[in-house]
Order: structure tokens, then sequence, then C-alpha cells
């Protein structure tokens, strides 16, 4: 058997990112994206306007606050969370049908959306929590890509302690001092996970043709 045939089906994991705004998923979550063909980013409904250039189904799911609450009325969400003053959830059927045939899904939420996936779907994630090197380093990466104004940096500085004291919660925890080490440390992450036994379905199969031809 060469190396060319071995195709061990798998079952697709959840991958989530988490961590204070400012402190670098975003932009681990676009370079793994734009590095690894075998992950897809799950696309959220939310209840906020969109932004210049963001597309309806490719970018956010955007609803009505009345449609949102329809939706997670009928438990049609695996996630769903109030995040400065909007709506976020994550649709349930697309997530399923990724898994299942064997892509990863990648979640870019906070610590609120993660319990929940936690109770609907633990066996299926691996979670990680991104840390800032220090305050001041977070706050300077907020001011510095000029998104928002100085109070709503100021309110996110405030969010950012409480959602660091759930870190705990999480598989693994990176520093974001380096970005480009700290992409290594999450491609690590998740070529080590893609390998656990309970994910590899194929693997009986494969084992039991190699022994026969032994």
């Amino acid at each position: 058997m060469s190396e060319n045939e071995i195709n061990i089906t798998r079952r697709g994991l959840m991958l989530v990112l988490s961590s204070p705004s400012g402190a670098g998923k975003t932009t681990l979550s676009r370079r793994l994206l734009d590095s690894d063909p075998e992950i897809t980013m799950s696309v959220s409904a939310t209840t906020r306007r969109p932004r210049p250039g963001e597309v309806h189904g490719k970018d956010y799911y955007f609803l009505s606050t009345e449609d949102f609450g329809i939706m997670r009325n009928k438990d049609e969400f695996l996630e769903s969370a109030k995040v400065f003053d909007n709506y976020y959830g994550t649709p349930r059927t697309p997530v399923d049908e990724a898994l299942k045939a064997g892509r990863d899904v990648l979640f870019d939420i906070d610590w609120q959306g993660t319990q929940q996936l936690m109770e609907n779907a633990e066996g299926d994630l691996v979670k990680v929590f991104v840390l800032p090197p220090s305050a001041y380093e977070l706050e300077r990466r907020l001011k510095a890509r000029a998104q928002d104004s100085d109070e709503v940096v100021a309110r996110r500085m405030e969010e950012a302690s409480e959602e660091i004291s759930h870190y705990s919660e999480y598989d693994y925890i990176i520093v974001n001092d380096d970005v480009d080490n700290t992409f290594r440390e999450l491609q690590a992450i998740l070529h080590a996970e893609r390998l656990k036994l309970k994910r590899q379905t194929g693997l009986s199969n494969f084992v039991k043709r190699l022994r026969d031809a032994l």
C-alpha cells in the first residue's frame, strides 16, 4: 500500500477561536482559512446592520430581530448571544453537514457562544483562547485599526477583563505576542486534533485492510 492510496475518512471538528476584541483572533482566522483548504468559516446570523462590503450569506446572514427570534425558538441555532446590543447565532444545519462530510468549521465567537456549543456539540469542539501580551498592547491594537471611536475602545477594554476571566474553560491558551509564531501554534493544535482516534471514523477499515495484507 503506497502513501498515495491512504485516505482515512474522518469526522470534521469545530475549531473555536475566542479572545478579547483586538487580541488577534480575526487575523489568525483569516490566515488559517487562506492556508488550509480543509477548514471553512462558520457563517453566523446577526441582527446588526451590514458594514460596507459585507455580503448576505457570505459574511453573515443579516436578519431582523423578529426573524432571529423565530429561528432561536425553533432551536435552529447551535449557539446564540447578545453582543454589543446585537444578536448573533450559528445556524445548526450547515455545520452538521460539514462535519459529516469531513470538513472542519471555524468559529470566531466569544465565551458565551462557546459555552452553548459545549452544551450542544462538546464532542466535536476544540476550544482555543487567544490572549494579548499585555493590556497596553491590546489598547494599542484597538486604536491602531481606527475602526472604533474612543468611547467604543474604552468599552471594549472594559469587556476584555470579563472575557479573559473565562480562559480556563478552553482546551488551549495561546498568547499572541508574535502573530507568525502564534499562527504556527494554532496550526499545530489543529493538526494534532485531526489525528485523534475519535475523529478518524474510517480508521478501523484502514487497519483491517492493513492487517489482511500482512
